[in-house]
């Protein structure tokens, strides 16, 4: 307990001390509990003072936790020298029945399809070096109501063509929808808080490869890098002559995938019967009014030449080809973050429906994620392999082993301590060849 204590120390500023308290008896059961993460499954594995009707108390309790997931990761996690990105995504978890609070149908990639249950936007902060992904926000999205997609009033149709008489214009500001006005005022409240450190991209999956949400990403003084369609029509500026009359044209010849220019190769890589080809060239759309930097990855199987190919983009033209793949990648961290939530921190189980409630099981969830990045360090020093699971046999059975030694009426020798808990602590951990002890 005095290494969670510790941890969470910094956040005494920010939380009252009887809340303190409680949150390190919830970081400690989430720690020990083997089964499902509710409430009532919480208060069986907490110490004195964690009784159920506490922790729906605490549950209840409004905290600002943007703030304390912030702390928590400039305390413990930020590196004054280090690149950081900022990644966002959704996670969508399952609900049943019609009281939780922002119960409705979202797209779940895993299952395919729209699914009963709630969607959550989390934006994370992203080491570059580390290639770990720290949560920042979590905000949910609620559902919209069939009345409110219908289009109101009926569009005056028009002929095909230009309007006579119609002169040229800057591209009119797109129309926001909900989803990426909720992600706007999310990347507005983050860029203030965290203003000392310059972050200056943001990545997010090909949902978001378009105009409206490169217009929004730029207006939040950020660089917006995100993935095209793989037949996405792309042009190259016109390098020709002036015409006699008329405007110097904008768009040149289009894109072909099949046959990019070769001046475009930027690297070349062979893994086993598999190379990768890179390109990169500075191209234009129809929907966006600046040039983009693309970067195209071609896949050719060497044995049957079969070729697929991504089309990668950054409104950033000094990325070079290597970054503008790399900081792509480095997106999939986020997921790591919503496995380890769902799978060991209860986003998955709570069953919490008011709206205070769930947003506070939610969010204790993704602080878990990087309070447990934290607890890790010390054993990863000694056994790399060490893992979420590892950590949690470790603290279960300590917890037995406390529990068990106040039974005793004579408190054993600490030497015959020290030497059952390092028998004791393998118990149930995957890697448990070595000694769960931290490393000094």
């Amino acid at each position: 307990m005095n290494d969670i204590i510790a941890l969470i120390a910094c956040l005494a500023p920010y939380l009252t001390s009887t809340t303190l308290s409680h949150l390190s008896h919830l970081i400690m059961a989430l720690l020990c509990i083997s089964g499902r993460v509710t409430t009532l499954g919480l208060s069986r594995w907490s110490e004195g003072g964690g009784s159920c009707r506490t922790l729906q108390r605490w549950y209840q309790t409004p905290f600002e936790w943007a703030v304390l997931l912030w702390v928590v990761v400039r305390t413990h996690l930020l590196k004054a020298d280090g690149t950081y990105l900022l990644a966002g995504d959704d996670v969508v978890i399952s609900k049943a029945g019609q009281h939780t609070h922002g119960v409705g149908r979202f797209y779940s990639s895993l299952a395919g399809r729209p699914i009963p249950g709630l969607s959550f936007l989390t934006i994370s902060l992203i080491d570059v070096t580390a290639r770990r992904s720290y949560p920042l926000q979590v905000a949910q999205h609620l559902p919209t109501g069939k009345e409110t997609q219908r289009v109101t009033g009926a569009t005056e149709k028009r002929r095909p063509g230009r309007p006579k008489g119609s002169k040229n214009h800057a591209k009119a500001a797109p129309v926001l929808s909900a989803e990426l006005t909720l992600l706007e005022q999310v990347l507005q409240a983050i860029t203030a808080r965290i203003a000392p450190l310059k972050v200056r991209h943001l990545v997010l999956d090909g949902y978001f490869g378009t105009y409206p949400a490169t217009f929004m990403v730029r207006r939040c003084d950020l660089h917006l890098i995100s993935k095209l369609h793989h037949n996405a029509a792309l042009y190259f500026p016109y390098t020709g002559p002036k015409p006699r009359r008329g405007p110097t044209p904008r768009y040149g010849a289009k894109l072909d995938y099949q046959v990019l220019p070769a001046e475009a190769l930027c690297q070349t890589v062979v893994e086993g019967r598999y190379r990768l080809d890179t390109y990169q060239l500075r191209l234009l759309h129809k929907d966006f009014p600046a040039p983009l930097n693309v970067v195209i990855v071609v896949k050719t199987n060497l044995r049957s030449h079969r070729r697929v190919h991504v089309v990668l983009f950054s409104t950033d033209l000094t990325l070079s080809a290597p970054q503008l793949v790399d900081y792509y990648s480095l997106r999939f961290q986020i997921e790591f973050n919503f496995r380890d939530a769902k799978q060991y921190w209860g986003l998955e189980d709570f069953m919490n429906v008011s709206p205070t409630a769930v947003t506070n099981a939610v969010n204790l969830a993704f602080l878990m994620v990087n309070l447990s990045l934290l607890l890790l360090r010390p054993f990863r020093q000694r056994q790399p392999a060490f893992s979420v699971l590892d950590l949690k046999a470790h603290y279960r059975a300590q917890r037995y082993l406390h529990e068990t030694i106040k039974l005793l009426p004579v408190s054993p020798d600490p030497g015959l301590i020290s030497e059952i808990e390092r028998q004791v602590l393998t118990l149930g951990a995957i890697h448990g060849s070595q000694s769960f002890q931290p490393a000094a």
